[in-house]
């Protein structure tokens, strides 16, 4: 045996086994897909079920915590007297005319 065929010989198994890599990532690949079309698929028939159960608006959703606490307060008027800009700017001003 000379060293081209040995050479030849790795070569060989260098190629094999790049291409058994290669079938092998193609067969996980393609569970993976089958798995995500599985579980998407899984996903809309939960989701179509609970639709018929609850509505759905997000805003009215029972388990929705926008606003659920009391000193949330969005939207109502605030209890300590709070200056605009445009107040200060006109008291600061008037105070500098006397």
């Amino acid at each position: 045996m000379n060293v081209d065929d040995v050479v030849a010989e790795r070569i060989a198994a260098a190629r094999a086994k790049a291409e058994a890599n290669k079938r092998r990532r193609a067969a996980l690949a393609a569970n993976r897909q089958r798995g995500l079309a599985l579980r998407h698929a899984q996903r809309l028939r939960n989701q179509a079920s609970r639709d018929g159960d609850r509505i759905t608006d997000p805003v009215t959703q029972p388990d929705d915590l926008r606003g659920a606490e009391d000193h949330a307060g969005v939207g109502q008027s605030p209890t300590v007297a709070d200056p605009t800009v445009t107040e200060t700017v006109t008291d600061d001003a008037t105070k500098e005319n006397q």
